[in-house]
């Protein structure tokens, strides 16, 4: 049975592999810069163009780099706490000199693994259902654009649906990001929140991922303060941050 100690050492397995350096680089207490190399096996949603990308796992930060941002973000991983390096005043200082080279943060996230320890099934007065790939098919609604992505529907493939009566009201599903590692989303139909739905849809499918020998894994902006309490809820932990730097042309896109 996996342990959390297991879990952790997979996912930096993965991150490494996201980015191309060594999963003990994550342990290190100093900073580490490293050339940015996706792996075969990243996680499906990286994309390039990237700039940089930048991740902590609590001990330091690992900054994957091009020849292009390499010299600003050795300076910035010298200048800063590690800390510190993710968030205002001192992220002013990056986005100012990546602007004389058409690149800007565009991504910032915390990322949670499961708490084996602490996991269980939470009861609520709604039927739960496991639904596999081929069942969720009617579901990619603007209600569960979260659960499920109409854009990868090749990736989705498990959903955990809450039901009162014959009506869907949350739903969890996960994507097959990476090999080992499968992403949860949930949503839950505004009249049915505070009601112990998103906890219980999330526990279920973080079970059932497990049960398939896969880790899941949760992400969440941590201004996000609904989703944090319902990773908190659910029995998932902090493990790692990540920022990532794009194109100014790809930020400007995002925000029209």
């Amino acid at each position: 049975m996996l342990t959390n100690k297991d879990i952790l050492k997979i996912a930096m397995e993965q991150s490494a592999e996201d980015i191309g350096c060594r999963p003990e680089d994550f342990l290190d207490s100093k900073n580490v810069v490293v050339p940015l190399k996706l792996g075969p096996n990243a996680k499906k949603y990286y994309k390039m163009p990237i700039g940089c990308n930048f991740i902590s796992y609590g001990s330091n930060v690992v900054a994957a780099v091009t020849d292009e941002t390499s010299d600003i973000v050795k300076e910035y991983v010298g200048k800063f706490e590690f800390y510190h390096l993710f968030e205002t005043p001192n992220l002013h200082w990056l986005n100012e000199r990546l602007a004389d080279k058409g690149m800007a943060v565009c991504f910032m996230a915390e990322y949670y693994l499961p708490d084996i320890n602490r996991l269980i099934n939470h009861p609520i007065p709604y039927d739960i259902r496991v639904l596999e790939k081929g069942e969720y098919e009617d579901l990619y609604l603007p209600s569960w654009s979260n659960a499920l992505c109409a854009d990868r529907k090749q990736l989705d493939v498990l959903a955990v649906g809450a039901y009162d009566g014959g009506k869907l009201v949350g739903l969890a599903g996960c994507s097959a990001d990476a090999e080992k590692m499968w992403q949860i989303g949930v949503d839950v139909l505004p009249d049915y929140r505070r009601k112990g739905i998103a906890s219980a849809i999330t526990s279920r499918i973080e079970l059932e991922i497990l049960d398939r020998d896969k880790i899941p894994f949760y992400c969440t902006a941590w201004s996000n303060i609904r989703s944090v309490r319902n990773a908190v809820r659910s029995s998932l932990i902090p493990a790692w941050a990540e920022m990532t730097v794009k194109p100014l042309d790809t930020v400007k896109e995002m925000n029209s």
